[in-house]
């Protein structure tokens, strides 16, 4: 399994995407290897969450190879860790002929990642299936030329050579299903992202700290991209809200929990310190008590990502709290709160939508009859069950490749 996410990196869903598929292989009979980088490549981590792993030496160009800020192009293409892929192909072929592997996973979106397990799938013949977390490429993405270029040609190379394509989100299949010859599509596979339970667990056993009933918690956890999750439409309807004496400092909070672009929001949101709070980021498990115990979940997706799903999604859901998405209707993120039985949902990118979707919301949640999803269908976004539809897609591959 090659991954640039994994621990001790801090920080990205990826994280744990392949770390709870690492821990749940075995329970379907595959044994896991994990090929990633030396935590140095990472912008920031903690050796004391290190995970079993076989690291090979990587650096960033922006970091590592940058003078006066600047480096050269050739250097970040497919992406700025492309020097790993120097010491992973002698790494992946000595784990090859030291374990004799089944198979060779790869995960982007480090498109260095598919460029190590496309060479190694070469040299060796073992089949390779393609993780897609997001897109490689979409309209207008990525926006520079040469790495679009190379982006197609690696996403060519793995519907020619990979054994499957894995998407996270129905309409990432579908749009590949919709760029790609008849004779490619069965190929493509859709394993979607998830929630671990036992991180909840742990979570549902940590104290929560005192706080009074009031004001209403309503909580975005997680990163805030000015384009793809931008707020501006939901400051100008809290704005309206606060006018009108819908709401105010005692009876509403919006906390914003790890942004990770809080001097951009905190210029947004000037004039709104009372009713908007930007809040430092938290170690995991503190991260997911804090869900449990808010009034209200907070997601946001632009309809430039409708064939993207926020992973934290199913964390939301399993938090079992009522949820407000402000995303496009016909993207896949409203998709799947419907099919969860969830309908407060609002247009990102209209605020008037905004004021009506969250003073509805509101309401329904001082009745208690805001919905939630149903037990059934939180079980089966476990990160368990995902692990599982993994394993069967690796037992047909194996059975597919037997003489």
């Amino acid at each position: 399994m090659i991954a640039y996410h994994y621990p001790p990196m801090r920080g990205g869903s990826g994280i744990h995407r392949t770390l709870s598929f690492t821990q749940y292989l075995p329970q379907s009979g595959w044994e896991p290897l994990v090929l990633t980088v030396s935590p140095h490549a990472y912008p920031d981590y903690d050796i004391a969450t290190g995970a079993p792993a076989h690291r090979s030496f990587a650096l960033d160009s922006a970091r590592h190879l940058a003078l006066c800020g600047r480096y050269p192009g050739l250097l970040s293409q497919p992406d700025r860790w492309i020097s790993w892929w120097f010491s992973a192909v002698p790494a992946g072929l000595r784990l090859i002929r030291r374990y004799r592997p089944t198979a060779i996973w790869s995960s982007y979106p480090i498109a260095t990642a598919h460029l190590i397990g496309l060479t190694l799938h070469r040299l060796s013949g073992l089949p390779w299936i393609v993780d897609q977390r997001d897109p490689m490429i979409d309209q207008d993405y990525p926006p520079d030329p040469t790495r679009y270029r190379i982006h197609r040609w690696i996403e060519q190379q793995a519907l020619r050579r990979g054994a499957a394509i894995v998407c996270t989100t129905p309409g990432a299949v579908r749009d590949l299903n919709q760029r790609l010859r008849s004779e490619h599509t069965a190929r493509i596979e859709l394993i979607e992202n998830g929630y671990d339970e036992a991180s909840f667990i742990a979570a549902e056993i940590y104290p929560s700290p005192a706080r009074p009933p009031k004001p209403f918690r309503l909580l975005h956890s997680g990163v805030i991209y000015p384009s793809e999750r931008d707020p501006r439409a939901l400051f100008g309807a809290l704005a309206r809200l606060r006018a009108s004496g819908a709401i105010h400092a005692a009876s509403f909070r919006l906390v914003l929990r790890a942004s990770g672009h809080d001097d951009y929001l905190r210029g947004l949101t000037r004039g709104l310190e009372d009713i908007v709070e930007l809040a430092p980021p938290l170690p995991y498990h503190e991260g997911l008590a804090e869900m449990l115990d808010a009034d209200g979940l907070l997601l946001l997706q632009a309809a430039n990502c409708n064939h993207q799903i926020p992973a934290k999604l199913y964390e939301y859901l399993r938090a079992r709290r009522p949820l407000l998405a402000l995303t496009h209707p016909d993207g896949d993120t409203a998709g799947a709160l419907r099919r969860a039985g969830i309908d407060t949902i609002g247009r990102l990118d209209v605020a008037e939508d905004i004021v009506a979707a969250l003073t509805r919301f509101l309401y329904l949640c001082r009745e208690r009859r805001a919905p939630l999803a149903p037990s059934t269908f939180i079980s089966q976004c476990s990160r368990a069950a995902r692990t599982r539809e993994l394993a069967a897609l690796l037992d047909r591959i194996h059975r597919k490749e037997q003489p």
